[in-house]
């Protein structure tokens, strides 16, 4: 028996779905995030391939509305470096949503998806806004369900 396995001239732009989330569904952060990182690889689909981006775009808005559990807006931290001496800079979760709630969802799914160069073309394909307002109504988007 043979394995058949996808190349990169068979995956076709047009047969890239675009999907619209709405992050205010019944769903906590790490399961919308684990959910829209699959979609993103490609795993709901026949055709993957893990080192092939055969996924597809993703739309979530409501970004402000992400469900947490438990204690995580005080106790759940993020953590950057400006580069400079004593840049150290760190900021729950609560601070972070009332200042840019598109990052937290952004962090999220990247902290699930494969570093390096495919990593990053997925996540070109990703599009997060803050409120229900986007810039996506062209593409025809379809609702993705997330509680399957």
């Amino acid at each position: 028996m043979k394995t058949y396995t996808t190349k990169a001239e068979e995956i076709r732009k047009d047969q890239k779905v675009w999907y619209l989330v709405d992050a205010d569904a019944d769903i906590t952060l790490g399961r919308l995030a684990s959910r829209v990182a699959q979609v993103l690889r490609g795993k709901h689909k026949v055709t993957y391939s893990p080192h092939l981006d055969c996924g597809d775009y993703i739309v979530i808005v409501n970004a402000e509305k992400i469900k947490v559990t438990g204690r995580k807006l005080l106790q759940k931290m993020y953590y950057r470096h400006t580069g400079y001496p004593k840049g150290f800079k760190s900021e729950n979760l609560k601070t972070l949503l009332e200042r840019k709630p598109e990052e937290v969802l952004r962090r999220a799914v990247w902290g699930m998806l494969p570093k390096g160069p495919l990593g990053r073309s997925l996540m070109r394909k990703l599009r997060i806004f803050k409120g229900i307002n986007h810039t996506h109504e062209a593409q025809n988007l379809v609702k993705l369900e997330l509680n399957k």
